[in-house]
């Protein structure tokens, strides 16, 4: 949570119920009843319930960490499932997505790096993914003392399925938004995320994300 020293002019006041306990539905159901009203979402009750007990809270700050706290998680678990319904583990999936994004081909040391593993740890996921015919290690055509690992078409296949399932649920939810409006909202983040990772090693983003 979020504890701005910089106090709301008019923070929210009211209390609304969590998730779980009726309360969303009567929140939007509430909210189209006014005209011109935005219709609440779970993170409106939430500041409303903290900032009387915190009085110098944001809540444009709190609300736009919660919510996109809450975003992640969502997509976290999509993902979890996408992965489990084509028959792959995270490790797996993960390995597999980083193999991809470097074009299909790496070396144990990259794929090492990239995972953030201890050279046992990726040799074993390598095994596993060749004996399912996701990958093949050959020598190396520059240097026969070094192994690459090339994704094979069943493996590309795997990593696709599980990913596009995230992709459709990311294109769900953002089509709410107008593309203008989603170019917007990719800026701002952008802005934001320049200071994270002005703080960060700068191979601390290693590519487009695998889902959250």
């Amino acid at each position: 949570m979020e504890h701005s020293a910089r106090r709301a002019d008019e923070p929210p006041t009211r209390q609304d119920p969590e998730p779980g306990r009726g309360g969303d539905a009567d929140q939007v159901e509430g909210a189209g009843s006014r005209p011109g009203a935005q219709p609440r979402d779970w993170t409106d009750g939430h500041v409303a319930r903290w900032s009387p007990a915190l009085p110098h809270l944001d809540p444009a700050i709190e609300g736009a960490v919660t919510r996109m706290s809450k975003l992640t998680r969502h997509l976290g678990r999509v993902r979890e499932q996408g992965v489990a319904d084509y028959g792959l583990q995270k490790h797996e999936f993960d390995t597999l997505h980083e193999l991809a994004g470097r074009g299909g081909r790496a070396t144990p040391s990259e794929l090492r790096a990239d995972l953030n593993l201890a050279p046992a740890s990726v040799t074993g996921r390598l095994e596993a993914l060749e004996r399912r015919g996701f990958i093949v290690r050959t020598p190396s055509t520059e240097d026969r003392r070094r192994v690459d690992v090339e994704l094979t078409e069943a493996g590309r296949a795997a990593w696709h399925e599980a990913l596009d399932v995230v992709g459709r649920e990311e294109r769900r939810l953002l089509g709410v938004l107008a593309p203008d409006e989603r170019q917007v909202l990719s800026d701002l983040l952008r802005r934001v995320l320049l200071v994270v990772e002005g703080a960060e090693p700068p191979d601390a983003a290693n590519g487009p994300c695998s889902g959250a």
